[in-house]
């Protein structure tokens, strides 16, 4: 649409359980050109000799905010009316939704768990929003803000299950393909399934013949069990150090683009957990627990032998607790 020889967007509207398109992704990067970067793929040499084949790390610790969440925070808090907004996260959606609204001059409110990681909150509340501790998992959580949002008139941001959001982080397997052409496989981790999801929706579209993988904490695996039992499946207390996957199911939208586009998800143990963030911080990326996840996939073979020659792990995130990265360092 245009008005006075400018274009401007469209009327909001929630597009709920609409089903995501490379053209919704495609848009999305536009709409978060200038605030969100688009960050380095590059082989880790030693990692490739380590594992076989070539291992490429799509570095979203590079973000303003550190994590990947900035794109779908962006692209979908720029779209909804209103000076309000509210989220419930275990962090770095929270960061990133703090972030984007002081950016846009937007108020916001975080609900965290009440063991949220200190340094996460630390940086929700530098950006300016307002914290409240609540209950200790995700589906908590999500109740809290909602109730929040309607007795505020605010804005609720779901973490994942959110076309808008999954639009915004689908735009890290555009980049991929475009970085990488060659690309046989994609490892992602997952939580709510919003980040798979997106980027299974522009991998598959740009490039059909590559695979996209989940990786997943055993304590909290909710995508492998999904995809096997052909529906959602509920954990009633994920267990990680992982924080950032510890969500209690994927989303409605995510479990339905992940059954259609992923071709498989593994699960990864704690102590393979920890031993990616050692061998990631040997390569100078200090990663978090999440974003060492993909890496933990590579420790089976089985695994590997699905994965092809030329294996991007998305690497989502670098909000590591200072003590955690004192005992891995």
């Amino acid at each position: 649409m245009w008005l006075n020889g400018r274009k401007t967007e469209p009327a909001y509207t929630d597009s709920g359980s609409q089903m995501l398109s490379i053209d919704d992704v495609s848009e999305a990067r536009k709409r978060i050109a200038g605030v969100a970067s688009q960050t380095p793929l590059v082989e880790s040499p030693a990692l490739s000799q380590a594992f076989g084949g070539r291992i490429f790390l799509k570095l979203e610790c590079f973000q303003p905010t550190k994590v990947f969440k900035i794109r779908g925070a962006y692209n979908k808090i720029s779209r909804v009316p209103g000076g309000k907004v509210v989220a419930a996260s275990s962090g770095n959606h929270g960061v990133a939704v703090a972030y984007v609204s002081r950016l846009l001059g937007k108020q916001s409110t975080i609900v965290v768990p009440e063991n949220a990681v200190k340094e996460k909150v630390d940086t929700i509340k530098e950006y300016g929003a307002e914290v409240l501790k609540f209950g200790r998992f995700s589906d908590d959580r999500v109740k809290k803000a909602r109730e929040i949002a309607a007795e505020t008139s605010a804005v609720f941001i779901h973490p994942f299950d959110d076309h808008d959001i999954i639009a915004g982080q689908g735009t890290i397997g555009i980049e991929i393909v475009e970085q990488m052409k060659e690309v046989d496989s994609v490892v992602v981790p997952v939580g709510g399934g919003g980040l798979i999801s997106g980027i299974a929706t522009a991998v598959k579209s740009m490039k059909p013949s590559a695979k996209v993988f989940g990786s997943e904490p055993t304590g909290s695996s909710k995508l492998g069990p999904a995809l096997k039992n052909g529906h959602i499946v509920r954990i009633e207390h994920p267990r990680s150090i992982a924080d950032g996957l510890r969500t209690n199911s994927l989303g409605q939208l995510p479990f339905k683009i992940c059954r259609r586009l992923v071709d498989g998800a593994f699960e990864v143990s704690e102590d393979q957990i920890l031993r990616s963030m050692k061998l990631l911080a040997r390569e100078h990326v200090f990663a978090e627990p999440s974003a060492a996840v993909p890496l933990a996939a590579l420790f089976s073979k089985s695994n590997r032998s699905r994965m092809g020659q030329e294996i991007v792990l998305v690497i989502s995130g670098g909000n590591v607790a200072h003590s955690l990265l004192k005992k891995i360092l």
